[in-house]
């Protein structure tokens, strides 16, 4: 998983983009051997690249089509576990699709087949929405709140252990984070909570320290 904080990392960017181009020309090869491959005496860069391949005229071109597509609905997925955002699916999806376009302008040239570009927008729509879709089925999911809360509480009975005087802050700046981590939202009530726990337990302390 490429999950993490929500900070402007352009080497992560890169990595996602060649990860997701690369294993969907992968899926791309595994249905075009399966479908084509069957129908040819060999197979060439030809089935990916060439427009001209791409036509409704012919059973080869149909099992082309049906090949683009179905790597569509597999893009999908992909984006459920490299993006995990579903306002990036779009993003990721025109990317892909437009780096698809460039190989192909260098490849054979403009591609002037009306059924290259309805197959192609098609798988384009196809991933980004239903890419969107499993994105925001795993967001709506109920949150494990007793594992977050057994995690949180040990975070920080450590920090508090090794804190040293006047350090309770930054205790819980340590503690919020790691809950804004792992909800991937803002923990600004918690923060007050355990503000007041910090602030509650070192005026205990004192009071024992000082006999009351």
């Amino acid at each position: 998983m490429f999950y993490g904080a929500i900070v402007w990392d352009p080497w992560l960017i890169v990595s996602q983009i060649v990860c997701f181009q690369s294993l969907y020309y992968l899926t791309l090869g595994s249905f075009m051997a399966i479908l084509v491959g069957t129908r040819v005496s060999h197979m060439s860069l030809m089935y990916f690249f060439d427009f001209s391949t791409l036509t409704a005229s012919t059973v080869t071109g149909w099992c082309a089509i049906v090949s683009f597509l179905l790597s569509s609905l597999a893009g999908a997925i992909y984006l459920l576990y490299l993006v995990e955002r579903a306002k990036k699916c779009l993003d990721f999806s025109a990317t892909l699709y437009i780096i698809h376009l460039f190989i192909c302008i260098i490849y054979g040239g403009w591609p002037s087949s009306i059924t290259w570009w309805v197959v192609n927008v098609t798988g384009l729509a196809l991933m980004s929405l239903l890419g969107e879709w499993l994105c925001i089925r795993r967001e709506l999911q109920e949150i494990p709140i007793t594992r977050l809360r057994s995690s949180t509480w040990a975070l920080a009975s450590s920090c508090v252990d090794q804190a040293m005087p006047g350090s309770s802050v930054s205790c819980v700046d340590q503690v919020t984070r790691f809950n804004e981590a792992s909800l991937g939202r803002s923990l600004e009530p918690e923060r007050w909570a355990l503000q007041a726990s910090a602030s509650s337990n070192k005026m205990f302390d004192r009071l024992k320290e000082l006999g009351i």
